[in-house]
């Protein structure tokens, strides 16, 4: 099922990243534009200069980057296509949730967005989700792989450390899951990614041993749109 189709979109070859909202993109006409980069991370593994990628064009005359950079074309396993446009997936699990796809949270009948929760309330939960239990979900976009599994983070994370320990304290009276975005359909099974962040990786084992329900969500990305593919296997 195509959740979510891409406005036009327009090849070209990546330059170069830098300065990490920036990004130098030579189009199929020759021209070089700059492209704004949406995506905060490291982008290990994404952003290969030489690259072929694909990016979109907006008119609004308040933007001083009329492209963004949508997606790009990796050979890790076959070739495949990357969203690193992270402002999408939480788009597109909303779209989900309306629609009920993922039968992992049981029913429910209401839909909340950027709830403040946590100590101190200064934090945001992506989405709550009200039924017999309280339901609160956060979204990870995750691209980093290591052959066909998907690994979260690529980088050390305190925002998802701190994430992972507010989630874990809802536990005794809330129901609370981390759902990953793959961002990519050539993963087949989902990890932590120890290497780039032990802690995390210990926070989210424990958790899951209290009871945060863990969904590695699988998408295909392509020029046309982003389809889901169904879970992937959890490796912990």
């Amino acid at each position: 099922m195509t959740f979510y189709h891409y406005p036009t979109l327009y090849p070209g070859v990546l330059l170069k990243r830098y300065k990490r909202f920036f990004a130098d993109v030579q189009l199929e006409s020759g021209e070089i534009v700059t492209a704004h980069c949406p995506n905060t991370g490291p982008m290990t593994g994404i952003s290969q200069p030489g690259s072929t990628v694909q990016v979109s064009y907006s008119d609004n005359p308040k933007r001083s980057l009329k492209y963004t950079w949508e997606m790009i074309l990796v050979n890790d396993n076959e070739p495949t296509w990357v969203g690193v446009n992270t402002s999408l997936p939480n788009r597109i699990i909303k779209l989900a949730l309306e629609q009920k796809l993922f039968p992992e949270l049981g029913s429910y009948n209401n839909i909340r967005f950027e709830v403040p929760y946590g100590a101190d309330k200064k934090s945001r939960v992506d989405f709550v989700l009200d039924g017999d239990r309280t339901t609160y979900i956060e979204v990870k976009s995750t691209t980093w792989v290591h052959g066909r599994i998907a690994l979260f983070p690529d980088t050390e994370t305190t925002r998802g450390q701190k994430h992972l320990r507010e989630l874990t304290a809802l536990l005794s009276e809330n129901d609370a899951v981390m759902l990953y975005f793959i961002n990519r359909g050539d993963c087949t099974a989902f990890a932590p990614g120890d290497s780039a962040d032990p802690i995390y990786g210990q926070l989210l084992r424990a958790a899951i041993s209290l009871g945060l329900k863990v969904l590695p969500c699988r998408f295909e990305i392509t020029p046309e749109g982003i389809q889901y593919l169904g879970l992937a296997e959890l490796k912990v």
